[in-house]
């Protein structure tokens, strides 16, 4: 390893794989549910974060559990708002200059006037944010794929309505085994009709079939995850040549046992294939990591250069639906990041 390695704080970001409640501050969590009377599965104060085999039989129910545990404490647009504006202020420190949230409206409904009006809720609060921060901030609105996909096409028409105003994406969330993506064909056509990117989850729970049901029946410009593409050459050609970029999130894998440890994610695999890697942090809640910890693990557990991790940030900024002036800028942040002379490492030198 090279003793002399550059900051990556300072290394331009985009992240486009975050869930809204799984953004949420532990401390924030702990005092709003003081605040509500709530009391917290025991998993979501451990300092260490949950670990959750989700491959195994109700491993994704428990994951589940505690999502709506934390969920649950958002109880109107006051919460909203602060966890917005707090999500922004961590990306900010994490070097990030544009980031890309992820929300089934159907779980805010009840709370914030309904489905449009839960959007909104949003979209105002990360205006607010990203005018405060300096942070680019963008929706994706998501479909729950163990309903009927019927609710989709509902959830998609919703983000017709606010596509070029916030709305940048639409995704296919929740437990992988269930819903295939054919079955969320009509959905994804609405919105890609409006403009929006397809952002569906495929390739973690479910194999390759996963992975080639989302890119040809919802033709997807980019995969939650999508890490068992390595399992089949053609289907990491498949990627390669339609240019989907990966959102690999290397702590949320170990800590639900997809992987069993960093290294064994295939962010190198998948780049060496020609596929595009973009890393994201899926729940730092539930697993305790940001993004900036995502790119130190992959740089101090698989090994990997600064040359390889610019080229990473560069990936996700290209795949990101950042206005070309925003996209531009890290870009050349990025260029700029790397012709500098990296520091010599000492015991306090950050990551």
């Amino acid at each position: 390893m090279d003793s002399a390695r550059r900051d990556l704080t300072t290394l331009p970001k985009a992240h486009l794989h975050l869930h809204l409640a799984g953004a949420m501050r532990p401390a924030t969590l702990m005092e709003l549910a003081a605040t509500q009377g709530r009391r917290l599965p025991p998993e979501l104060l451990d300092p260490a974060g949950a670990r959750l085999d989700v491959t195994a039989r109700r491993g994704w129910s428990r994951f589940q559990r505690l999502y709506d545990a934390a969920r649950e404490v958002l109880v109107g647009p006051q919460e909203v708002r602060r966890l917005v504006s707090e999500i922004a202020q961590d990306e900010r420190a994490a070097g990030s200059g544009w980031v890309e949230v992820q929300v089934d409206p159907s779980s805010y409904a009840a709370r914030l006037g309904g489905l449009a009006a839960g959007v909104e809720v949003v979209l105002d609060a990360m205006a607010a944010a990203s005018a405060d921060t300096g942070v680019g901030m963008a929706l994706i609105v998501a479909a729950n794929r163990t309903r009927h996909p019927g609710e989709a096409e509902t959830l998609a028409r919703v983000a017709r309505r606010f596509a070029g105003v916030g709305v940048v994406g639409f995704g296919l969330s929740n437990d992988e085994t269930r819903g295939r993506p054919e079955e969320f064909a009509k959905a994804f056509r609405i919105a890609r009709e409006a403009g929006l990117l397809s952002v569906p989850h495929a390739g973690e729970l479910r194999g390759t079939r996963s992975v080639v049901g989302a890119v040809e029946a919802l033709h997807a410009d980019r995969l939650g995850h999508g890490v068992r593409a390595v399992e089949d050459p053609a289907t990491m050609a498949l990627l390669a040549a339609r240019g989907v970029v990966l959102e690999v999130c290397p702590a949320s894998n170990v800590a639900l046992g997809v992987a069993g440890a960093v290294e064994l994610v295939p962010v190198r695999q998948l780049r060496a294939a020609g596929v595009p890697v973009a890393l994201g942090a899926d729940d730092p809640l539930l697993f305790r990591s940001g993004l900036l910890e995502q790119y130190a693990a992959v740089r101090d557990q698989q090994g990997l250069a600064d040359e390889a991790l610019a080229g990473l940030a560069a990936d996700a900024v290209r795949g990101s639906a950042a206005p070309t002036p925003r996209r531009a800028a890290l870009l050349a942040g990025i260029d700029a990041w790397l012709a500098a002379p990296p520091a010599p490492r000492t015991a306090t030198s950050p990551a």
